[in-house]
């Protein structure tokens, strides 16, 4: 007779045990324990409850654990078990991850937590074993396609309609709710004041002072008393919310016809010599030029798609110095430079700003963090089984982003979505901006070190962007790389392994649409190829997504800095514009507050937040990879003070890549 010690963990999460009965069957390489009753299964948070099972004969080493709840009567509920322990009577502890929501009275088995690769995992049961949970969850995260050209999702109208694994919890989902809600009311409210007493519009910029208090928001205060400055105009484009779209040039667009004469306020060289010294760059907006424009409260809205010419000045500051904003040369589409009125130079950097909303919105911050990283996360359910050491890595980085897209597609930018009714895009404009965002999207553009070289960036000062977010590239590539050569030992070993080969696969054909011009590998032969995907991967569902979102509301909250559309189209003169065609060409104060809540409401830190490096749940059991997750712990948390250290000398501390606020996934 053989004793074992059973032990089971909950999660901490509200209503996650049961009051089924589970009944458990230890699976060794010599037999079965047979089928034992668990009893008194109750809502435990977090508690470990024990139990002692008997095998009539030694089942050896351990490899699976059979498990199956049983409805109480006719009562079946939800249950997230955590893990499995078992002391086996050779004093020898197996652990089993579980970290799954199980719903049903089927049957269910998991490995011991032995990380093992495609072909490794040898005993013909256990692979009948892997097969079947992947073709259980193929059939539960089935793709959806999207419009043609942007990359397809997982397939659920609505967030309920989501495995209960990729749901948000009750908490979590209450409070985001809740918050919603309340900035729909506060915004909803202000529009009908405002209608009702005819007063939707704004008159002066002093109302725009009163709208929130802007002292209790330390980088919000800091815009609004700065954003009609040339050097925080410039600094934006490297610390903002979006650090992506600034290059240094070595030739001006042939659409772009700026002088030495025009340059003269800021540059007193000749434009060629600065261009050759490193010190001039561009921002394109090619990408909105002639995209298609909406009405907003019945009032025809307008988009622009500038060209911006910034200086790096002998103080190391950036600064712009021309601004052409439509991008075919003519007559009617002037050079704005510095030297013209402060209004007619006001005026066009607020219409670059508006362009800026718009191409970071469906750029840089939807289309590159949140739907690929559902694309990644998709596939990666369909593909990899519990057991393999990638699924192992990745699945704490996918933590919520399904149900979070889900969200969006349902509340921001359907037909009657917040982001549709704020923006001068509306639906159509922003499918047009998607496709064009990702027929021009290419592998290198997602890897920041080869993003960064490619746009000349290597060298200009104060782009903490750059800075960290290199600091943190390297650290997760150091850690991927660990864990992944721990398992790959050679490149036969990864082109072997047909799970993460159809894991590419997927990405690649459903995610890019096979573009091979993208770059984006489509097979991987070697085990450095593996890691710097795997590596994009993490970095783009947390440090860049932290990037491009937790800023939001810091940059946004003053409405003249972002502007969400523009009620006026493009100056086609100089010397027309006045503080009051410039107040008459911003949002009116209606969609004002509804891009203000909306904006609050996606910057918000959750209760469950996970900053990244915590794994609260325990996929890898082996010694290496929990050694080298703790080290990848302690490196961030010392690039953390450096940062912390750095950024109290700084007047606009940068902090959105400080990894104790860089959040494990797209969560938000």
């Amino acid at each position: 007779m053989e004793t074992y010690e059973v032990t089971v963990y909950y999660s901490e999460e509200l209503m996650s045990g049961t009051l089924n009965n589970i009944y458990i069957e230890l699976i060794g390489k010599e037999g079965t324990s047979g089928t034992n009753w668990l009893p008194g299964i109750k809502y435990y948070l977090g508690m470990g409850s024990q139990y002692t099972i008997t095998s009539k004969n030694s089942i050896g080493k351990l490899l699976l654990i059979k498990i199956h709840k049983k409805p109480l009567v006719y009562y079946q509920d939800s249950w997230f078990p955590k893990k499995i322990e078992v002391k086996a009577p050779d004093g020898k502890l197996y652990i089993f991850p579980m970290c799954t929501w199980i719903t049903d009275d089927q049957i269910h088995y998991f490995n011991e937590g032995q990380a093992l690769k495609d072909l490794e995992d040898c005993p013909p049961r256990s692979q009948e074993i892997r097969s079947e949970e992947l073709q259980k969850r193929q059939k539960a995260y089935s793709w959806k396609e999207s419009e043609k050209g942007i990359p397809e999702h997982v397939e659920a109208k609505s967030e309920s309609q989501l495995p209960l694994d990729a749901q948000f919890i009750l908490s979590k989902s209450m409070m985001f709710k809740l918050k919603a809600a309340l900035g729909k009311v506060w915004a909803d409210g202000w529009t009908k004041f405002s209608r009702m007493f005819n007063a939707d519009q704004w008159t002066n910029f002093d109302q725009l002072n009163k709208l929130v208090d802007y002292s209790s928001y330390k980088i919000l205060d800091k815009v609004k008393e700065n954003w009609r400055k040339d050097e925080f105009f410039g600094y934006q484009f490297l610390n903002g919310l979006n650090p992506m779209l600034i290059k240094c040039i070595k030739a001006l667009p042939d659409n772009f016809h700026v002088t030495d004469d025009m340059i003269s306020h800021y540059c007193n060289g000749n434009l060629d010599d600065e261009i050759k010294k490193g010190n001039i760059f561009l921002c394109d907006y090619k990408l909105l030029d002639g995209v298609q424009t909406e009405e907003i409260n019945k009032k025809k809205q307008y988009l622009a798609a500038p060209l911006v010419l910034l200086y790096k000045t002998p103080e190391d500051t950036l600064v712009p110095i021309a601004i052409q904003l439509k991008q075919k040369p003519a007559a009617d589409n002037p050079i704005f430079l510095p030297n013209d009125s402060q209004y007619d130079w006001l005026l066009a950097k607020i219409f670059v700003r508006s362009a800026e909303f718009h191409l970071h919105q469906l750029n840089f911050h939807l289309l590159r963090t949140h739907l690929l990283a559902e694309v990644f996360a998709v596939s990666l359910l369909r593909n990899l089984p519990m057991v393999h050491p990638l699924y192992k890595l990745l699945i704490a980085h996918t933590h919520y982003t399904l149900g979070v897209n889900v969200l969006a597609r349902n509340n921001l930018i359907n037909s009657t979505g917040a982001f549709t009714q704020i923006s001068a895009s509306g639906e159509k404009g922003t499918l047009q901006i998607l496709k064009r965002s990702l027929s021009s999207l290419t592998y290198k553009s997602l890897c920041i070190h080869d993003d960064i070289k490619e746009r000349g960036m290597e060298n200009i000062p104060n782009f903490y962007y750059r800075d960290d977010g290199c600091r943190l590239w390297d650290i997760l590539h150091s850690f991927v790389e660990g864990i992944l050569k721990h398992y790959y030992k050679n490149e036969n070993d990864v082109k072997r392994d047909a799970e993460v080969q159809e894991w590419i696969r997927e990405i690649n054909h459903r995610g890019f649409m096979g573009q091979e011009k993208s770059g984006i590998p489509q097979r991987f032969n070697t085990v450095s190829e593996l890691v710097k995907f795997v590596t994009m991967v993490i970095f783009t569902g947390s440090v860049q997504h932290s990037a491009v979102n937790s800023g939001q509301y810091d940059f946004g909250g003053w409405m003249p800095n972002l502007p969400t559309t523009m009620k006026c189209p493009p100056p086609t003169e100089k010397g027309k514009a006045t503080e009051d065609t410039i107040i008459a060409a911003l949002p009116d104060k209606s969609t004002t507050y509804k891009a203000n809540a909306t904006l609050y409401l996606l910057t918000r830190e959750y209760s469950d937040f996970v900053k990244l490096g915590d794994y609260p749940e325990e996929h890898f059991t082996e010694e290496k990879p929990r050694e080298l997750i703790k080290k990848f712990q302690d490196d961030l948390k010392k690039l953390s003070k450096k940062i912390k250290k750095r950024n109290n000398k700084l007047d606009l501390p940068y902090e959105y890549l400080d990894p104790e606020k860089v959040e494990n996934s797209v969560t938000i």
